[in-house]
This record gives C-alpha cells, sequence and structure tokens, in this order.
C-alpha cells in the first residue's frame, strides 16, 4: 500500500463544473476501482493495467491483489476505512460492488467526481416484467427491485451532473463465479444427478461472460458518447431453460439426451427467487444492441461456450465434493 493512503478526515467534496474537464479518454489514467479482486474486476483490472492505467484497488482484503497496483484493504461501508481515500482525486472510479445510492455517495463524498468517468455495474434485475422481449434500456424499472437502489443510483449520478457510464448485465457467468448459476447444473449434471426443471423448460433467460463485460467497460473509457449513459450488456442471444442444461452437459462431455431432467410446477414460487433454482423463474432477455452499436464491442461468447469455459478452467479444477442438493427435494422430491 502506498504511504500517501492514509487515515484522515472524511470531506464533503464540494467540486465545481470545471471537474469534468480533466483526463482525455486516450491518455493514461489514474483509477480507483471500488473491489476488484473476486470475479468482475479481476478481468477489467487486468485490461486496465495492459493499458497502462496507474490502479488503487479498495478491497476488503481478502483475496491478494495483483502486483503493480495500490491496494487500499478496507470495508466501503465503514466510513472510517473510506477516509484512506481522503485527498486523492481520480480520473476514473470503477464501482462494481456497490449496491445502493448510499454505498456510491460515500464514495464520491471523499474522493470528489471522477475527472473521467464514473464506471457503474447496475443490473439487468432493475426492470419491471414485460410482456414484450427483449427489454431495452429504455424499458420500466421495478422500484420494488432489490436491485432498486443500483437504478436510483444512475438517476443519481444523471441529476449531479457527474459524467458516468452504467451496465446492466442479466446472468454474468465465468471463470471464478462466485455465484451458484453454472456450478448449480454442473453439480447435478455431471455427477448424474437429477436436474430439476421448471415447468417444460421453454422460459428463456440470458447469461453473458465476465471477459465480454470488463471489455464493454474499458472500451466505454474511451467513447465520449458513453458518457451518461446506461447500456445493457450480455450475450446477444438469450437461452432456454432447457437450453441451459444442453449446455451444461455438452461442457461437461456429457450426452444431453442422458441427462435426466426432472419437471416441477413452479406456480407457487416467486418468478424472480433464485433460491433452489439458481434462475429466476420468468423471461429475463436483454437487448445488446446499444453497446454493440455504441461502443464497438460485440460479445464473444454465448452460453455454450461461456459454459465451457468455466468447466475447462474453473469447475473442472475444483476439488470433487458431494453437490448440496438440500434445495432439490422441494422441487421435486427426494433424489
Amino acid at each position: 500500500m502506498r504511504e500517501g493512503f492514509s487515515k484522515g478526515t472524511i470531506l464533503q467534496s464540494s467540486v465545481p463544473d470545471s471537474r469534468f474537464n480533466g483526463a482525455s479518454s486516450d491518455a493514461l489514467m489514474k483509477i480507483l476501482v471500488m473491489g476488484g479482486t473476486r470475479f468482475v474486476g479481476k478481468p477489467l483490472v487486468a485490461s486496465l493495467q495492459e493499458q497502462g492505467h496507474a490502479l488503487t484497488l479498495f478491497t476488503r482484503g481478502r483475496q491478494p491483489a495483483p502486483a503493480g497496483v495500490d491496494h487500499v484493504v478496507g470495508d466501503r461501508g465503514n466510513p472510517n476505512d473510506l477516509e484512506q481515500l481522503s485527498g486523492h482525486h481520480f480520473d476514473v472510479i470503477v464501482d462494481s460492488s456497490g449496491r445502493t445510492l448510499a454505498d456510491s455517495q460515500a464514495v464520491l463524498a471523499i474522493t470528489g467526481a471522477p475527472s473521467h468517468r464514473f464506471l457503474y455495474v447496475s443490473s439487468a434485475g432493475v426492470y419491471a416484467g414485460s410482456d414484450q422481449w427483449p427489454l431495452d434500456e429504455d424499458a420500466a424499472v421495478d422500484p420494488a427491485s432489490r436491485h432498486a437502489g443500483k437504478a436510483e443510483t444512475e438517476a443519481w449520478l444523471l441529476k449531479e451532473g457527474i459524467p458516468f457510464t452504467s451496465f446492466r448485465p442479466t446472468y454474468i457467468v465465468g471463470p471464478g463465479n462466485y455465484n451458484p448459476v453454472e456450478r448449480w447444473f454442473f453439480d447435478r449434471v455431471f455427477h448424474g444427478l437429477p436436474v430439476p426443471m421448471p415447468g417444460d423448460g421453454s422460459t428463456i433467460t440470458q447469461l453473458g461472460h465476465v471477459d465480454d463485460l470488463a471489455d464493454a467497460m474499458v472500451r466505454a473509457l474511451a467513447v465520449d458518447a458513453a458518457a451518461n449513459r446506461i447500456y445493457n450488456c450480455s450475450s446477444r442471444k438469450g437461452i432456454t431453460f432447457a437450453g441451459v442444461v444442453k449446455a451444461a452437459a455438452l461442457a461437461c462431455g456429457k450426452d444431453p439426451e442422458a441427462v435426466d431432467v426432472r419437471h416441477f410446477d413452479p406456480s407457487g414460487l416467486d418468478p424472480k427467487a433464485r433460491k433452489a433454482f439458481p434462475l429466476r423463474l420468468s423471461h429475463f432477455l436483454t437487448d445488446v444492441s446499444r453497446a454493440e452499436r455504441e461502443l464497438a464491442w460485440s460479445p464473444r461468447y454465448d452460453a455454450i461456450t461461456a459454459f465451457k469455459h468455466n468447466f475447462d478452467l474453473d469447475y473442472s479444477k475444483r476439488p470433487t465434493t458431494p453437490p448440496d442438493l438440500s434445495g432439490d427435494a422441494a422441487l421435486i422430491g427426494s433424489v
């Protein structure tokens, strides 16, 4: 950790509009990443380092930080820990771990607004349900969503005139995923165990590879028109639940037709719940054409190749342990 980061006094930032006339998008910049060592941050930090930017990572210190960065250890929910950032200004702030408006406000109150861009990882979970799919960035948001704080953050950044770019991924997948998406299916398909299937398996969901999200975020920094824009970011196409099981089987080297699929009636469950089954039980599909058009970005992975990437680089290398099927009984009875 650089000596310049020390305990200090929280300063309520009051910066004039000229703060936004800082680093150009193609210059080497000072970048603060809130997070950066767990999942989304890993490929993002690697790409930013490759470009030569000066990085500061603020994390809880549970994972090692890569060489060549300033690593500030603390809990962003603790004001005293955030004080370590006092007196330091950044061209870019990346917030991949904030869930509420207060989370992001607390950081900006100490550092001031970034001179170039505030990159925010939001969620497609902010959208309300709809009869028309896919959803674009102008679709209605759900104020009761558990991700509502992210939509509130986007609205506040726009209102305050802080230059930001926000990304709304659906399900983020890839090696290192700590959310039980790929792992849930691999635990059953790879071990030859029954796979609970909501309804007939025709519900459409959408997966996006973490590397594709990181690529879009880095590209946005070099696009002036991406300031104050929100982008859906995922794979180009949706996939049915039945297709997800097939993707898992192909990744594991199993015959998709031999998978023991057990159908259950999901009507009594919360359609947005992700407890016993890892995906929301309703359609979840967004239009990513804005990001493709404005960022000259194109996803490299679809659901099948993303599952294969996770299996080869992550799941297959983990110690073999008995899968946790404790939630399956509530869906399909005893296994």
